[in-house]
């Protein structure tokens, strides 16, 4: 199966992570480690290298940079998407996750709950955003979408 292998984020331009930030980062990696799928389409102009994949995630030039590379770290594609779709998504994501980070320090469960479903809600859109803008480039589950849509949050921190 296509999958990813090891995945590495950019995130060398960036102040250092809240520990919230962190530790989001740090499970979106290790869940798609444990599952995910992605599978570059085949062309018809050149053969496409098989799975398992080395996946590069940065931001240059205000574009998001997907380096994959096959597990003998041979180039397999690399595309450059626009952040502008993501930009909202993303400004509503670390909204509601900021309001979620200070309810669990002081609102009640049934509160935290209500601040949760929001952003799940708001996540889901983000893969889905995600999904749309790799459409011909790579295909992926929504969990991989979602877990990537938090890695590309977390490139987005601070910029």
């Amino acid at each position: 199966m296509s999958r990813i292998c090891h995945i590495e984020l950019d995130d060398s331009s960036l102040p250092p992570p809240t520990p919230e930030i962190e530790q989001e980062r740090k499970v979106a990696i290790y869940d798609l480690m444990e599952e995910n799928s992605f599978v570059l389409p085949a062309r018809d102009d050149r053969e496409v290298p098989e799975g398992p994949y080395h996946l590069s995630l940065s931001i240059r030039d205000k574009r998001l940079v997907f380096d994959i590379k096959t597990e003998a770290k041979d180039p397999a594609a690399e595309f450059h998407l626009s952040l502008s779709p993501f930009r909202q998504v993303v400004k509503d994501y670390w909204a509601i996750c900021e309001s979620y980070f200070d309810a669990v320090k002081n609102l009640a469960p049934a509160q935290i709950e209500t601040i949760d479903m929001a952003r799940r809600g708001i996540h889901n859109e983000g893969a889905r955003v995600l999904e749309e803008r790799l459409e011909g480039k790579a295909e992926i589950d929504n969990d991989t979408a979602r877990r990537l849509f938090t890695l590309i949050c977390v490139l987005h921190f601070g910029g």
